[in-house]
């Protein structure tokens, strides 16, 4: 494997060339194997500096150049941008806190392809929060704190060298920590067999009475730490940023297939017409030049991306529903977005139109 240069703005031609390595190997995820190949060319081109402060070694791109970077990648292979979301959703949680020992340890070796850090936080925004009790419990000890219960749903737990996850005490105060995943007490368990990116091999991972030092620590004991400013909030624009991706890989599709198929034209026009003006929007969103929230933006990026690619799939006809097809691929892949991290305002607004209900 050829090493691949260092991109260092949205607009290099490295990006072009990054992508294209990308694309050609998008297929190769369905067997469900960790893409390593495609994130060791990502580390390689320095994707993973984008994202962090440069006192730490980092390129600290602008909200609005990574969000450019974001769709590109998306375009190329959802998978392995998808796991790439969530490394940086745990860098730049550590990047963030307060806690300069825990930087100094893990920061400089996280900005290469060498070592890979993930998110576990799910059961504290989203998932599994409707149940009585917290599904991860933090008991407060001398010098740390012990961990029990699990993590419903760690990208990557299997390779990860580092979690990020959280837990909740008793008194309701939560605890946000930077776990290595060899201390004792931590069973990675069997990924769940997803209906597409079952490569980003995402599923539990149980802590039985895990005691985690204090130096381990990213926040905490405290209230509400999630949304403490430690690394950005969940739910932002990335998510939205990604299926505008795939979207954009769809309808680039049907642009081809129409030169030899004109009745096709019309379809594609209107679905890249939507596209550009979401993409504007979303960019405009964060120069604060449009005010469009984050649900609205992600419940426009859901519809546009299951319908452009079902487009595709039409205008692919029976090969399209060929597995190893990309269009077949892209169909699945769109179905994520209606379960992740979705919003209830979000998962309403799409019920709503997937069921032909007109709302004000």
């Amino acid at each position: 494997m050829s090493e691949h240069p260092r991109i260092t703005a949205p607009d290099d031609p490295a990006l072009d060339e990054l992508c294209a390595a990308l694309s050609e190997r998008a297929d190769s995820v369905e067997d469900g194997r960790w893409p390593q190949e495609q994130l060791d060319l990502c580390g390689q081109a320095g994707v993973y500096e984008w994202f962090l402060p440069t006192q730490w070694g980092g390129q600290q791109w602008s909200d609005v150049d990574i969000i450019r970077g974001y769709l590109r990648l998306s375009a190329a292979c959802l998978t392995t941008t998808f796991i790439i979301t969530q490394r940086t959703g745990a860098c730049r949680r550590i990047a963030a806190c307060d806690n300069l020992a825990l930087k100094e340890e893990l920061l400089p070796k996280l900005l290469t392809k060498d070592s890979f850090a993930t998110l576990g936080i799910s059961h504290l925004t989203t998932s599994h929060r409707h149940l009585a009790k917290p599904v991860q419990r933090a008991e407060p000890r001398d010098g740390g704190v012990l961990l029990d219960g699990f993590s419903p749903w760690v990208t990557g737990g299997p390779q990860a060298d580092i979690v990020v996850t959280g837990a909740v005490t008793d008194d309701g105060r939560q605890v946000l920590v930077a776990l290595p995943m060899d201390l004792p007490g931590i069973d990675v368990r069997e990924p769940a067999q997803l209906v597409a990116l079952a490569a980003s091999h995402t599923g539990p991972v149980h802590y039985d009475k895990v005691f985690v030092d204090e130096k381990w620590l990213i926040a905490g004991p405290g209230k509400d730490v999630m949304a403490s400013g430690v690394g950005g909030k969940t739910g932002g624009v990335q998510t939205s940023t990604l299926a505008i991706g795939v979207a954009t890989s769809a309808i680039a599709y049907i642009a081809e297939q129409a030169t030899a198929r004109p009745e096709l034209q019309p379809a594609c026009d209107q679905l890249r017409a939507e596209c550009d003006q979401l993409q504007s929007d979303l960019i405009g969103s964060l120069l604060g030049t449009v005010a469009s929230s984050n649900d609205e933006l992600r419940t426009r990026a859901n519809s546009l991306v299951l319908r452009a690619t079902q487009a595709a799939l039409t205008a692919a006809k029976g090969a399209g529903y060929i597995i190893g097809h990309p269009v077949g691929r892209w169909c699945r892949e769109a179905l994520f977005f209606l379960v992740w991290s979705c919003p209830q305002s979000v998962m309403e607004a799409n019920l709503c139109e997937l069921a032909g209900i007109e709302t004000v």
